[in-house]
């Protein structure tokens, strides 16, 4: 609810790292402070002080002044490196629905690529990719891509071996609680950074992951961290660090089932009751099938742990009550499948799949509500209505949808065809943050003959396109905040006017809706107001059926928002399954754990076989490489979620030099020179660029750590980037043929001290801007 007190006011919000009140003095924010519900809130609210008013935020429609003095087409180098021009609204918006008609025309809808990844807003109705997809949709749809950079290997293997989607199997996970009351060991692979657990998509009321971490701890559980970075569990937890070498965790978790399966500590019980194919993977486990013995001894020259390390955690795991936690991380590097497919056949093996306390996790800390004692409540959504095109690609192949029109790839058992992309409309979203190897990107963006993006803030991708429409940020309109897996619903209001020209997405495609004929169809006759009330009223039946009864909607937008309070304490992973096999058989082709899959096997495809494996990924450390001898860990940022607000307070001041940080550890620092607080450059054949450098034991050796989001700034289009953005140097490849999943974490680099005066970085500045043209001048352009 907004308070007032004489020009003072106070307004609730909800975000994706936390709920907060903004305080507000004469139409400008003066401070953000989270509510008191929250014991563990996240400093990223800090940054909607000075992030939302910013100097890089965009102020009218602008137009790429190439394009609109010569018309759509390939831009031969000239996106990200031409003058935008700014225009009026009517001008942009005629343009942009006659260009749309256009492509539509010439080359069909399927020449259209409409591009979200989700994450701009925790509001439900004002959700960038809902209004983007539900206006695309209504005028007769568009190639959409599949899955996420996140998990998107995640989605497609583990369907295939537990038989649901990858998400519920997150909604499910064991509740924390259980965990602090039953589990003796965590066995986390890729650590559980509380970093990460500052944010979940739709948003947190209440952040807990630490709180049930140290309550685990307090109980008398053991921890053990296996990653390169010692502080992936939080030093209070006292872990016990396995410092593997990144990318080899499957060749880890082989070493350890051979340990099982030798010291006959496996539950041959529980493999043959609810598992099959164990018979058709051993023989490969026992070196039978291809020669080479999965000992540790074997794992131990790929992984960089001790043989005697590997004996005894698998003799823990099989004596306690074990939970297998395994990061999101893993699964994006080359055969990302096997990790996650392998973790799940050695929770198998140790019998505790289905028991408190035990079995596997996949991302604690990942988000803040995996393992969250709350049951799901979906709502309030806004349709998308349907897609009539039916092609699509998984999400981290766009650079190769737009190289490669006319060309096949595979994708978990279906041979697929790139389209020839004419047009894209991006809004919520920055794959300039997102996609691995950007001077491929650069390349790739050059193609389509028009890009069109809805953006607040001149991002790289903005900078990319052609037209640009400004977006009013979540504090510059009303909505209500909401995420299916937390139980907080709070009413967001408006805070400040919007800043410049800024519309809402749903302003601006009410507007293009009405240029193109489906005005009527989009709003269904509301406005914002009457959208929000709609909304919430049909989430008030649902919850009325789940036995939650919430009062009208004036009653709900006059208060500070309602927790659900929908109880799931006693929630364990696939208990259901354990109690009754058959009654609660899994959704795959046997209703069992499929730890040999024939569906897999059958796809006959090289990089992905019928159970797990081994398999060489195109780079890692330990193979002596001597060019580029680092291993990349390009991990979540601590100061913003993803590239957002890379331009407020909390993300900037841990910068270095003004460029992000990168961790070394100091036997690699010491044999380049380098010190904390250099400026260093990192470099590859895919690219370079320059960091802040930061000498840290925490990091084991051979690694070094540098976090995404840094808004992408070359020096030169396809240059240096001189603020540390990490996706210049990571390999753009599918993990598989099976998900086509990101590799961004399979990355060798060489790091040197840059000597004398480096390029100053500039991500925030906006483009050159030239003043509005005369209408005379307006009525010549295309469109």
């Amino acid at each position: 609810m907004s308070k007032e007190s004489s020009s003072v006011r106070r307004v609730r919000t909800f975000t994706h790292w936390g709920a907060y009140d903004v305080v507000v003095s004469d139409d400008t924010i003066t401070s953000v402070e989270p509510i008191e519900e929250d014991p563990d809130p996240s400093p990223i609210g800090q940054s909607l002080v000075d992030g939302i008013s910013h100097r890089s935020r965009v102020r009218a429609p602008s137009v790429r002044e190439g394009w609109l003095e010569h018309g759509p087409g390939p831009a031969n180098g000239a996106r990200g490196a031409g003058p935008f021009v700014e225009i009026g609204w009517d001008q942009a918006l005629d343009l942009v629905a006659a260009e749309v008609g256009r492509v539509r025309e010439q080359y069909g809808n399927a020449s259209i690529f409409g591009g979200c990844y989700g994450w701009a807003s925790a509001g439900r109705f004002h959700h960038a990719q809902s209004q983007v997809h539900r206006f695309l949709n209504l005028i007769g749809g568009y190639t959409a891509s599949k899955n996420s950079y996140s998990t998107g290997t995640a989605q497609v293997i583990i369907p295939r071996v537990l038989g649901s989607r990858f998400l519920d199997i997150l909604d499910k996970s064991t509740a924390w609680p259980v965990i602090a009351a039953h589990t003796e060991l965590v066995v986390a692979f890729g650590g559980i950074a509380l970093k990460n657990s500052q944010v979940n998509g739709g948003g947190i009321g209440k952040h807990v992951t630490s709180k049930w971490l140290h309550e685990t701890h307090a109980n008398g559980a053991k921890f053990v961290n296996i990653s390169p970075i010692a502080d992936d569990l939080a030093p209070s937890l006292e872990a016990r660090w396995l410092a593997v070498r990144p990318n080899t965790d499957t060749a880890l978790m082989l070493a350890l089932a051979h340990v099982l399966v030798a010291d006959n500590l496996f539950d041959r019980d529980f493999v043959d009751r609810y598992c099959v194919g164990f018979e058709r993977f051993l023989p490969y486990l026992l070196g039978e099938s291809d020669g080479v013995a999965k000992t540790p001894r074997w794992a131990s020259e790929i992984t960089g742990i001790g043989v005697d390390d590997i004996i005894e955690l698998a003799q823990r795991m099989a004596g306690s009550r074990t939970l297998i936690t395994v990061a999101w991380s893993l699964q994006r590097g080359d055969h990302g499948e096997q990790p996650y497919w392998m973790s799940t056949v050695l929770a198998a093996m140790l019998g505790q799949i289905g028991l408190p306390g035990g079995g596997i996790g996949y991302g604690y800390g990942a988000e803040a509500a995996v393992g969250n004692p709350v049951r799901r409540l979906g709502g309030p959504t806004i349709s998308q209505f349907s897609n009539p095109i039916d092609s699509f690609i998984p999400v981290a192949r766009i650079a190769d949808l737009l190289n490669s029109p006319g060309e096949s790839f595979d994708y978990d058992g279906q041979r697929l065809t790139y389209p020839d992309i004419r047009l894209i409309y991006w809004a919520g979203g920055n794959p300039f943050h997102h996609h691995q190897d950007l001077n491929n990107l650069v390349n790739a963006w050059q193609k389509p003959d028009t890009i069109i993006v809805n953006e607040p803030w001149w991002t790289a991708t903005a900078r990319h396109a052609d037209i640009v429409l400004p977006i009013t940020s979540a504090l510059e309109r009303n909505d209500i905040g909401r995420a299916s897996n937390d139980d907080y619903l709070v009413p967001m209001h408006q805070a400040i006017k919007p800043l410049g020209e800024a519309r809402s997405d749903f302003a601006v495609f009410t507007a293009l809706a009405c240029r193109l004929g489906v005005e009527a169809e989009f709003t269904e006759g509301r406005d914002e107001m009457g959208w929000l009330t709609h909304l919430y009223e049909e989430f008030r039946v649902q919850a009325r059926g789940e036995q939650i009864e919430l009062p009208d909607f004036d009653g709900f937008w006059a208060g500070d928002g309602i927790q659900l309070d929908r109880d799931d304490s006693d929630r364990v992973l696939l208990s259901d399954f354990r109690a009754d096999p058959i009654g609660a058989s899994l959704g795959t082709p046997s209703g069992k754990i499929e730890i040999f899959s024939e569906t897999i096997d059958a796809f006959g495809y090289d990089d992905c076989g019928g159970h797990p494996k081994w398999i060489e990924p195109a780079e890692r450390l330990g193979t002596n490489n001597t060019i580029h001898p680092l291993h990349l860990v390009s991990n979540q940022p601590e100061g913003r979620l993803h590239s957002q607000l890379d331009c407020g307070a909390t993300s900037t001041r841990a910068k270095i030099n003004n460029r992000e940080a990168m961790r070394i550890n100091p036997a690699d620092a010491a044999d380049r020179d380098i010190r904390s607080g250099d400026t260093v450059r990192l470099f590859n054949e895919r690219g370079s660029c320059l960091a802040g450098a930061r000498v840290d034991d925490k990091v084991m050796a051979g690694a070094v750590v540098l976090p995404t989001g840094a808004w992408y700034d070359p020096d030169t289009p396809g240059g240096i980037d001189r603020h540390g953005n990490p996706n210049v140097l990571t390999l753009d490849k599918g993990t598989s043929r099976l998900s086509q999943g990101s590799a961004a974490h399979t990355t060798m680099v060489q790091v040197e001290r840059v000597v004398g005066t480096a390029p100053e970085p500039r991500p925030f500045e906006p483009p050159t801007l030239s003043t509005h043209r005369t209408p005379e001048q307006h009525d010549e352009q295309p469109g």
